[in-house]
């Protein structure tokens, strides 16, 4: 296992350590929604308003193929899918993302519209032209070669195909303060300015139809999340089962970090 899937791997039967958390918390698996597992499968900063807010972009339908490149527990994918009705899927290094995203899938009746592939994003298993549009949700942050991931979504694309990218990005105010929930220290932390990104993009060959800056509704996100997890603790069923122990840190980190303009959330609309 590589030592990005180790950070996010907390042992096997996350699916069942979630529905348990979901139970607990009064929840009937059996008339869960998406709305209700955004909370923990929506692993990016501003969670589920994010997806819909930068979804429209993609131009989706029903007869949409989507690639989720880095799609964790599939929470974006599964709101993709249900919202427009195309076919997303999921591609992750982390096996026990991909075992637990298919059986969250299955209790949300949504199996024949997302699949979900172990595998690495700069070495895709698709062929090209194999789909109308990709997204990668903060997953660059982990990955050192920027220019060969981009350049895969490029490939599996077809012309005129959108690509949303949607990252935690270097700010101008210095080194980031660890850990924060991609990493414990810098090793595994390759994180690009909002600059690179663009000039990475251009020359995996897309166009950039929009950047837009969401740092400060970030911040204020961040400190609602802080001010619940001071409150009551870690709430059941968030993003605090994945990372485990120092997750609240982490959390006081990103505030940090984004206050003092050290990272930036930053998203990309970009057209094959």
């Amino acid at each position: 296992m590589t030592d990005v899937a180790s950070h996010y791997t907390r042992g096997e039967g996350l699916a069942a350590r979630i529905a348990a958390s979901l139970e607990g918390a009064g929840k009937d698996l059996a008339r869960i929604t998406t709305a209700d597992l955004g909370p923990v499968d929506e692993f990016h900063i501003r969670g589920r308003a994010a997806t819909l807010e930068l979804a429209p972009g993609l131009k989706l339908d029903p007869a949409s193929k989507v690639l989720d490149l880095g799609s964790g527990l599939g929470g974006p994918a599964r709101t993709l899918a249900e919202t427009f009705g195309c076919h997303v899927t999921g591609i992750d290094l982390t096996p026990e993302f991909c075992r637990a995203a298919t059986e969250i899938s299955g209790w949300l009746g949504l199996t024949d519209r997302v699949t979900f592939v172990e595998g690495d994003a700069t070495a895709l298993p698709f062929e090209d032209a194999a789909f109308d549009a990709a997204l990668t949700f903060h997953v660059a942050m982990n990955i050192a070669a920027k220019d060969r991931l981009y350049a895969e979504a490029r490939r599996v694309l077809k012309p005129g195909g959108r690509f949303l990218v949607y990252d935690v990005m270097q700010g101008e105010g210095g080194a980031i303060h660890y850990p924060v929930p991609w990493a414990q220290d810098a090793s595994i932390s390759f994180v690009a300015t909002p600059d690179e990104v663009d000039t990475l993009l251009t020359g995996a060959g897309f166009r950039v139809l929009d950047r837009t800056d969401s740092s400060d509704e970030s911040v204020a996100w961040f400190e609602a999340l802080s001010a619940r997890i001071a409150q009551s603790g870690s709430r059941a069923a968030s993003s605090g089962m994945i990372l485990g122990e120092g997750f609240e840190e982490m959390v006081r980190n990103q505030v940090r970090n984004l206050t003092e303009r050290r990272i930036r959330t930053v998203s990309f609309l970009c057209e094959a």
